[in-house]
């Protein structure tokens, strides 16, 4: 069994994409990892050139901007799947703001290797963790994604989905995946105040294009408090990612009496804890 891993970055230290600590958590798991290294402007390509692995292999690749909705990132995800090796079983995609906790790292070897000769299974799904304003919250409302496909099988008919949300096989149809007792670690929403208004911006423009008035908050700080349901963390952060915790330079605080669960939220959390079934959750796979 052969494991390749696979992601897209630019701008990696302009919006401070954890990217280097997403690699180096899958890594055990793989034989090769691709990085397809976008046009930015800032040293992206110097900062996955630094680290220290002869698995990694390195890409270059000019985004196109024209295409708007988000579909230049599946797009760059699809430049990346394509350039793994052919006689690669699995490939373990993992988006720069991931991060894959050790703990999972035999789970998800032990499923690849289980389910390798079954060509059945199409990919593996993972949970998620979604961190929110800082180290310390997740967040709870179902506005958040809980599932993935995040490992594929290396095949020509698979194809990033939307914009990379997953992935779908020709002509564009649902894969068959298992679920895993694994989690990936989101930190998508975790960076300095500023730092996370830029990101939203270039962000937002990748989907909508040039907004003109969202341009106009560039050094505002990002408003985290505008959230409406989080927990506390009691867990433990990966091991890749305790060096960039202990750096961090922001406070964000909040307020676990002020959640506000809408009422008909209130009703999904209900029927999950009785039955286990999340009404009106979106799947963008199908369950073997």
């Amino acid at each position: 069994m052969k494991v390749s891993g696979f992601t897209f970055i630019r701008n990696a230290v302009k919006y401070d994409y954890p990217v280097c600590e997403a690699i180096l958590s899958v890594l055990p798991l793989c034989d090769e990892f691709i990085v397809s290294v976008g046009n930015s402007d800032d040293g992206t390509l110097q900062l996955i050139q630094s680290i220290p692995s002869t698995k990694i292999k390195v890409i270059t690749s000019i985004w196109d901007e024209t295409l708007l909705g988000g579909k230049v990132l599946a797009q760059e995800t699809d430049k990346a799947y394509r350039s793994i090796s052919p006689d690669s079983t699995w490939a373990f995609y993992i988006q720069a703001d991931e991060v894959l906790h050790e703990q999972y790292i035999d789970p998800v070897r032990n499923a690849m290797q289980q389910y390798k000769d079954d060509p059945s299974v199409e990919g593996l799904l993972f949970n998620y963790i979604h961190f929110y304003g800082s180290y310390d919250y997740v967040g709870e409302s179902y506005s958040w994604y809980r599932r993935e496909i995040r490992v594929i099988r290396n095949r020509p008919d698979i194809f990033s989905y939307r914009d990379a949300q997953g992935f779908r096989k020709l002509p564009n149809n649902k894969l068959t995946v298992k679920l895993i007792d694994a989690y990936i670690y989101h930190y998508g929403w975790v960076r300095p105040p500023k730092m996370m208004m830029e990101k939203q911006i270039s962000f937002t423009s990748l989907y909508h294009g040039t907004n003109p008035e969202l341009e106009r908050k560039s050094g505002d700080d990002f408003d985290y408090s505008g959230i409406d349901v989080l927990s506390a963390f009691r867990g433990t952060h990966p091991a890749v990612f305790r060096e960039r915790i202990e750096k961090k330079n922001w406070t964000f605080d909040h307020d676990l009496s002020a959640n506000r669960l809408r009422f008909k939220d209130k009703i999904k959390r209900f029927v999950e804890r009785m039955t286990g079934w999340r009404p009106g959750e979106y799947r963008n796979y199908k369950l073997k």
